[in-house]
């Protein structure tokens, strides 16, 4: 049995990459907080709920962003990314989530695989309201670099927030030879360079700058990226109890 309804209109549907899409919709108000995630079900699939993180944070205005990318046998998520259109109404129930970042001025490492980068970008434009933001670390991952599909975004809100750094992982320091016809359409010259691109997993990298005995450390991504992750940082010194993140 849901509890309540909001419904969100469709506005806007920009295919990144063939797999990979960002929907923007405008609506009822939810009472979400940056970070949660939410229920989500499509006109196309009317019977189906899908869990998806606002990559913005709550807003007066009813506006909401997913990142949604098609998952091996994701029938839902596939008729998401290539068949939503301006004018479907989203029904959006059940916010939940943990990632919060507390007020206690720690030091923050948030560790993204893929649209895990959602909930943090909601969390990152959350935070720079407040007098005296955290030091942020972003970590954001890929299997190679036109994966990172927010590069540009991502450069120019490291540009403006002194506070923030990201770090831009990839497991193949090259893409693939085959053209992916969606990034061709709407590549951009501002992104990161293969020089300031690390290769590695997200854990092995992360794990690799030491210990996070005294930081908020969140972790978003596929549910094998999701626990890989927290055993390389568990097992390289981090505190469970420093570790957030939501079970899928």
């Amino acid at each position: 049995m849901l509890g309540r309804v909001w419904k969100s209109t469709v506005v806007e549907h920009h295919r990144l990459r063939h797999d990979l899409a960002v929907v923007r919709l405008i609506g009822d108000v939810v009472p979400f907080v940056a970070g949660q995630y939410v229920s989500v079900r499509v006109p196309q699939h009317p019977r189906v709920t899908r869990r998806l993180s606002p990559a913005l944070p709550p807003s007066l205005d009813g506006k909401l962003e997913f990142h949604v990318r098609t998952v091996p046998a994701g029938w839902v998520s596939g008729t998401t990314v290539a068949e939503t259109t301006p004018g479907d109404v989203w029904e959006i129930t059940e916010p939940a989530g943990r990632l919060r970042i507390d007020d206690t001025g720690r030091d923050v490492v948030m560790i993204a695989g893929g649209t895990g980068l959602a909930p943090f970008r909601s969390l990152l434009l959350d935070v720079a309201r407040r007098t005296d933001p955290p030091r942020v670390y972003l970590f954001i991952g890929g299997r190679s670099p036109r994966d990172l599909y927010a590069s540009d975004m991502l450069s120019l809100l490291a540009a403006d927030l002194p506070w923030l750094t990201v770090v831009p992982v990839v497991e193949e320091l090259f893409d693939p030879p085959w053209k992916d016809e969606w990034y061709e359409h709407t590549k951009s010259d501002i992104g990161f360079t293969v020089d300031e691109v690390l290769q590695g997993t997200l854990g092995d990298v992360v794990s690799a700058h030491g210990e996070f005995a005294d930081h908020q450390v969140f972790v978003c991504g596929s549910p094998a990226m999701t626990r890989a992750t927290i055993d390389r940082l568990t097992e390289s010194g981090t505190p469970m109890e420093n570790i957030r993140y939501d079970p899928w």
